[in-house]
């Protein structure tokens, strides 16, 4: 049960994988559907606040090499496609990116616009962890529907 847990904490802290990923691991590993939620919640939400806090310094840093100037351009490129709805529609905009659970999205990226966007950290990370409980209850809710929760 301990690797199960672990297991669904740290694969729910990947990029791109996150909660979406790390709550059905949990369960096939044989975590109840809620256990396995709370803790891919909680994995997903561990980095944030070091992605708000960290991330322009590092972009920064990143800048003065060539061999990692693409991928800061790439991010900054996914940062401007996001921008619109996080502009417009401010904390409920990322909220909502966060929120669906497609590909591209999720607390990575909404952590990454809303650095970018240089919004209120306190404020960004509300609305990331909204979103990843929404996401959280999506996920469940398609996967394993509410007769099959307890």
């Amino acid at each position: 049960m301990v690797a199960a847990i672990l297991t669904t904490l740290f694969v729910a802290m990947v990029p791109v994988i996150e909660l979406r990923g790390a709550l059905p691991i949990g369960v096939g590993m044989g975590l109840a559907p809620l256990l396995s939620a709370a803790i891919a919640v909680i994995g997903n939400l561990i980095p944030i606040p070091f992605i708000l806090i960290l991330l322009q310094y590092i972009l920064e840093l990143m800048r003065k090499w060539n061999w990692s100037k693409k991928m800061v351009i790439w991010l900054e490129k996914k940062v401007e496609k996001n921008r619109g709805k996080v502009d417009k529609y401010g904390w409920w905009g990322l909220m909502i990116l966060v929120a669906i659970p497609l590909p591209g999205t999720g607390a990575w990226t909404g952590a990454l616009v809303a650095s970018c966007l240089e919004m209120d950290k306190k404020k960004a990370f509300s609305a990331i962890t909204v979103g990843v409980l929404v996401a959280g209850a999506i996920v469940l809710a398609l996967t394993y529907g509410a007769t099959q929760l307890f």
